[in-house]
């Protein structure tokens, strides 16, 4: 707007002259094709616009250009309510007519048997086709009707026809439609014409073709709006595996009967028609078995790369819209050992309240899912009044359609995938053997996914307490000590041993050794702070690296620790008893430069808490390390 405004007012005239009706055309384009606000928004931007130029710029009065002004507003006006409003209705009639044209491929693809009946949620338009199933039925259409019309066209011409017509029975067998047509007479109606009447109840009831010529001929042409002359006629029934499904219908102006030879003829026609149709339907299945598996593959290569329990969840929820639409999500684990279900994850209305909530075993879906090892409930049809999901207190919103799948290992349920929809019937049996498929893949990825988890803590982890081991705490110390030598921080090494733990276990027993071991890892991990990591090194000596720590924050932490244990009391079947421990500290990078001399440091410094009467805490100092 401001560069049209410019152009204007360097063109001749100025804001007067003939180029400003740039400025309405411009308003009417925004009224038109933008949103309200917008419209609105620019026609006052122009108002205010052009009144500042006029009023400061060019030194002109309201009176003298409030006509401009108007302009604009009307301009605005007239695009916002007509031509914006003519704009709706061709959008409106386009959507109307493609829906029409998608309807009636729909409903030939349900004729010829490519999709089941309208029952499902896709043929009741209640979910709009996905754009593979829509292309794949068109194409199946697309080629029975050529197949169809080839062979209408070349007995018409063989024969010396004038219509040659497929007629299709509906569901209810009573009624005929028109389905192809070869024809040189422009007067055909589409039917529906009765199949109780005349020749077409007689070919059905003869399962064979009736031919019939002369006057009367011309009253078993139904299909023709203005009657004319039509010497024979004769219709051949079309049955597929013992259904009859409709009739292919001849006839001709002259009078001649059909004989022997042209009805065997038709009666050859009707089984390549069919052939045409039934090759046709076995190729869309194997093109939709293609498809499905090809999503199938996709959802498995997605799981595959999935090494958490997090991703595995996040992918399974991904991998199920591939296959169904659906409003809500929900992966339920169930921990044996304490008999209790944890609602993982949650897609949709209500995760806030659901996420992380836990949940005896009970009489619910879910358990019941998970204890019998079988989707519930039958055919997904979900009634909130009388059905438990997961539990009383525990609810997913109200919904028509839901499917609670176990995810199965070896015929052991590690949780289900629970799934919701406001669509009626939309897990249906199309789609629910495919669902279970999934389901057992995410199953194995979560498996997996915690076996590679126990896997890692097993490498990382001591055993006893817990707490890192000593491979785990020299990788993270390296890493710890690049970062500082980088950002040029001081970083603190704490090692912590029992005093005379050998007489403990020579005492007490090694069973009482290891609790006081335990003890020792729960004081160290209550008193470390979030950034500091804590590792059993080995024995009864224990290590600490904390980053950002000088010397005397690390004595100050060291001391509460050799404190805290000096307080504890550690409870055994043989009685209680009271350790205490000796600590060395010493810091990046006055003791050391990498992990092995900062480790000697702190190793010197023990030493000397050891000789000094242990107890105590010993910071290193280059004259503790002469001494050591």
């Amino acid at each position: 707007m401001v560069l049209v405004f410019g152009l204007v007012a360097y063109a001749p005239g100025k804001l007067d002259g003939a180029y400003h009706p740039a400025v309405y055309a411009l308003a009417m384009v925004a009224a038109a094709f933008a949103r309200p606000p917008a419209a609105f928004g620019t026609a006052a931007f122009i108002i205010l616009l052009e009144s500042a130029l006029r009023l400061i710029a060019l030194g002109q009065r309201v009176e003298d250009f409030w006509p401009s002004l108007a302009f604009v507003g009307v301009f605005a006006f007239l695009n916002l309510s007509l031509f914006r409003a003519e704009i709706a209705r061709v959008r409106r009639l386009s959507r109307l007519h493609i829906e029409g044209e998608i309807e009636r491929m729909k409903n030939a693809a349900r004729s010829y048997r490519l999709i089941g009946a309208p029952s499902s949620a896709l043929e009741r338009g209640s979910v709009p086709p996905r754009n593979e199933e829509e292309r794949l039925l068109r194409s199946g259409v697309d080629e029975i009707h050529q197949a169809l019309e080839f062979a209408l066209d070349l007995l018409r011409r063989t024969l010396g026809l004038r219509t040659a017509v497929v007629l299709w029975l509906d569901a209810p067998g009573k009624e005929l439609h028109i389905q192809e047509i070869s024809t040189s007479d422009d007067s055909i109606v589409p039917g529906p014409f009765s199949a109780k009447d005349g020749i077409f109840a007689a070919a059905f009831g003869q399962r064979s073709p009736v031919a019939v010529q002369g006057a009367k001929a011309a009253q078993h042409t139904p299909y023709y709006g203005e009657q004319p002359r039509v010497g024979a006629v004769c219709a051949a029934p079309l049955f597929e595996h013992g259904h009859a499904r409709g009739l292919l219908v001849v006839d001709r102006e002259s009078a001649e009967a059909f004989s022997a030879q042209e009805q065997e003829l038709l009666a050859n026609a009707t089984t390549f028609l069919l052939r045409a149709i039934e090759n046709e339907r076995v190729f869309v299945q194997l093109e939709r078995a293609k498809i499905e598996q090809g999503k199938l593959y996709r959802a498995v290569d997605t799981l595959n790369t999935a090494h958490t329990e997090a991703q595995v969840i996040e992918a399974c929820v991904a991998s199920a819209r591939e296959f169904t639409a659906f409003d809500f999500a929900v992966v339920t684990l169930y921990d044996r050992s304490t008999g209790e279900h944890e609602i993982c994850a949650v897609s949709g209305e209500g995760q806030d309240a659901l996420v992380g909530q836990r949940f005896r075993h009970n009489s619910g879906l879910v358990s019941m899912v998970v204890a019998n090892r079988h989707p519930l409930p039958y055919r997904g049809d979900y009634d909130p009044g009388r059905q438990v999901v997961f539990s009383r207190r525990l609810a997913p919103p109200p919904m028509p359609s839901l499917l609670v799948l176990p995810l199965l290992v070896h015929e052991r349920a590690l949780g289900t995938l629970v799934l919701g929809s406001q669509r009626r019937g939309a897990f249906g049996e199309s789609v629910r053997p495919t669902l279970e498929v999934l389901a057992s893949h995410v199953a194995v990825s979560l498996a997996n996914a915690r076996m590679l988890k126990r896997l890692e803590e097993m490498a990382t982890t001591d055993g006893l307490t817990g707490l890192f081991n000593k491979r785990a705490l020299i990788e993270m110390a390296a890493q710890k000590i690049k970062s500082s030598t980088r950002f040029k921080k001081p970083l603190s090494v704490l090692v912590c041993d029992i005093d005379h733990f050998k007489k403990v276990n020579d005492t007490y027993g090694h069973d009482v050794g290891d609790i006081v071991i335990r003890g020792f890892g729960d004081v160290l991990r209550r008193t470390k702070r979030d950034t500091d990591v804590v590792a059993r090194f080995g024995g009864e000596e224990f290590v600490l690296v904390c980053e950002e720590t000088d010397s005397e924050g690390a004595a100050l932490l060291a001391e509460r620790i050799r404190a805290e244990i000096e307080a504890s009391t550690f409870h055994s079947a043989e009685g209680s008893l009271e350790v205490t421990c000796s600590v060395g500290v010493a810091t990046f990078p006055a003791a050391g430069h990498d992990w092995d001399s900062l480790f000697k440091a702190t190793d010197e410094a023990l030493y000397a808490s050891k000789r000094g009467g242990r107890n105590r805490v010993t910071v290193w100092s280059p004259r503790v390390g002469v001494a050591a």
